[in-house]
């Protein structure tokens, strides 16, 4: 039998080229509330994927376009 993967998972992922958002849900005293967080994906000298918080200049209009998407869909889904 494998082992099983008891990981928390993002509620949502938000991607733009190699940044994405990931969206994750927290419970509350006073109910569930969202944070985000954001990486860059890239393939790293033994060709896995790997992520990173830093960011280029390359990649700022693409961390812009997911960090939006992001409070829209926060603001979405919160009952504040």
């Amino acid at each position: 039998m494998a082992p099983q993967n008891n990981k928390p998972k993002p509620v949502t992922t938000l991607r733009c080229s190699s940044i994405k958002a990931s969206i994750w849900k927290n419970e509350g005293m006073n109910g569930p509330f969202y944070n985000v967080t954001v990486a860059r994906s890239y393939k790293g000298p033994d060709g896995a994927w790997k992520n990173s918080e830093s960011f280029g200049f390359a990649d700022l209009e693409a961390l812009l376009v997911v960090v939006q998407q992001a409070k829209v869909w926060v603001s979405e889904h919160s009952s504040r």
